[in-house]
């Protein structure tokens, strides 16, 4: 092949082959990060997080702030996130604010003030469980203690059925500039299925309201394989979702795991459709959204050709966190609040799980967290860095990597080479003296690719991860 591998990056769009989906359809990591959030430890130094933090200072690395608002008003029994189900409102958010407030404190004690904020984001859960009293006082803080990048994206999720007009134009006023929303679905058999009834009607106002305030980019998420699914009625959500015409489109593989989820118990488990089926709604997700000219980044998301993501991805500068795709890839992400997950240059730390343990490490004095992992080798940021290529640019410039980490790419890869020639085989990449590049069929399987250079899949077991398709 005579492709130039230095000429601009131009979209491609991806292929299906239910054959290749059906034999690599094996749980893998979804590579937000690498190494994937298990290989995080409880056995980790929270000093090595400190001396981190000191590293980011001298290099003067912008932030990306991350919070997580965990409470729902009810359970949504297709959910797979951290999520506390309560309608005591005052009870539970006022005490939460209260030690949220001191985990900012503290550990913006440790950064440097004129390190900018070039990301934030309020995830759950549900961010407006928070009343409007609520959300003003936890953005005072946060402006308190850090500083805001004149150009920086400010994001939030919402759950439309707990906001008006009202709620939505005063985000925007406040200062948010992005927003998203799930739908999963619009057929209301399937809603009541999975306890989330959206009337399509609510779920276009809600938009409009969107647009009205001016917020620059709008996300929604879909979610495929949920019980009385099949491929003509996901294809009605489809539709009617291109016709919503949000910024951006993540289109999620649900993955019944009722043994870490109890809540998905409440499923209908005999509705659930087939592996068939689900790759036929697949199918038809991909042509559809491609043929009303989003383009498909990566994974399960897509984006309008003049999108940030798209853009970001066509100059080579898109990139992954624990947040997913990025546009910001020199920034370090810090989290705050239960659950949440830091992740510098070289350590990644997660909050406490439980809300009691999260509340008496800050009653202590203590940094929240309760595990992380230090990237003491070198060989993990190599790894990190192959990986991240493959994942959000399908592509990798092997004499890059050579002459950043000094090495001889074939050498240093030789245990993957077998792995890497079968995939080849398999017509997913195509190798070259001088880089890997991800073919069309390949960029459903990306995860399944960026796998070979896993170095813990040597040792580690399958579970705990969603399938890939």
């Amino acid at each position: 092949m005579t492709t130039d591998y230095n000429m601009k990056f131009q979209p491609q769009t991806a292929q299906f082959n239910s054959t290749l989906l059906q034999k690599y359809d094996c749980p893998t990591p979804r590579y937000t990060s690498y190494p994937p959030a298990t290989e995080l430890t409880t056995e980790f130094n929270h000093n090595e997080f400190l001396e981190a933090i000191n590293r980011g200072n001298k290099a003067k690395s912008p932030l990306s702030l991350y919070f997580h608002i965990p409470f729902c008003q009810s359970a949504c029994y297709f959910c797979g996130c951290n999520v506390i189900v309560t309608q005591q409102q005052a009870r539970a958010v006022d005490p939460y604010l209260n030690y949220l407030s001191k985990n900012i404190e503290s550990v913006s004690s440790f950064i440097d003030s004129d390190r900018p904020v070039v990301q934030l984001h309020w995830g759950g859960g549900t961010p407006n469980y928070l009343n409007l009293e609520h959300i003003e006082i936890l953005w005072n803080k946060i402006n308190q203690h850090y500083r805001f990048d004149e150009d920086a994206e400010i994001s939030i999720e919402i759950n439309p059925r707990y906001v008006d007009r009202n709620y939505i134009l005063f985000l925007r006023h406040i200062g948010f500039n992005r927003i998203s929303f799930g739908i999963q679905d619009f057929n209301p058999r399937v809603q009541e299925a999975i306890n989330r009834v959206q009337p399509e009607e609510m779920l276009f106002n809600v938009m409009s309201w969107m647009r009205e305030a001016g917020f620059e980019s709008v996300n929604v998420d879909l979610i495929y394989g949920l019980p009385y699914q099949n491929r003509d009625t996901f294809k009605e959500t489809i539709q009617k979702t291109i016709k919503l015409n949000p910024d951006r489109i993540a289109v999620f593989n649900f993955a019944y795991v009722p043994w870490m989820k109890p809540v998905q118990k409440n499923l209908p488990l005999e509705e659930l459709p087939d592996a068939t089926e689900k790759l036929a709604m697949l199918q038809m997700t991909i042509e559809e959204l491609q043929a009303a000219n989003y383009v498909f980044i990566g994974m399960d998301h897509f984006a309008k050709p003049n999108d940030e993501l798209t853009l970001a991805q066509q100059a080579g500068k898109l990139h992954r966190n624990f947040q997913g795709y990025t546009t910001k890839p020199e920034s370090e992400l810090f989290g705050f609040g239960l659950t949440s997950i830091s992740m510098l240059h070289d350590v990644y730390v997660q909050n406490h799980k439980r809300l009691k343990d999260y509340y008496r490490a800050i009653e202590a004095g203590q940094l929240p967290i309760e595990r992380g992992v230090y990237l003491a080798q070198s060989d993990n940021i190599l790894r990190r860095q192959v990986i991240m290529e493959l994942m959000c640019h399908f592509r990798l410039d092997k004499r890059a990597i050579e002459t950043k980490y000094n090495i001889h790419f074939d050498e240093y890869f030789s245990w993957e080479e077998q792995a890497l020639k079968a995939l080849e085989n398999d017509g997913l990449i195509d190798l070259f003296s001088d880089r890997i590049e991800v073919t069309p069929i390949g960029r459903l399987l990306i995860r399944n690719i960026a796998y070979t250079f896993d170095a813990y899949s040597r040792v580690r077991q399958h579970h705990g991860f969603s399938k890939a398709i």
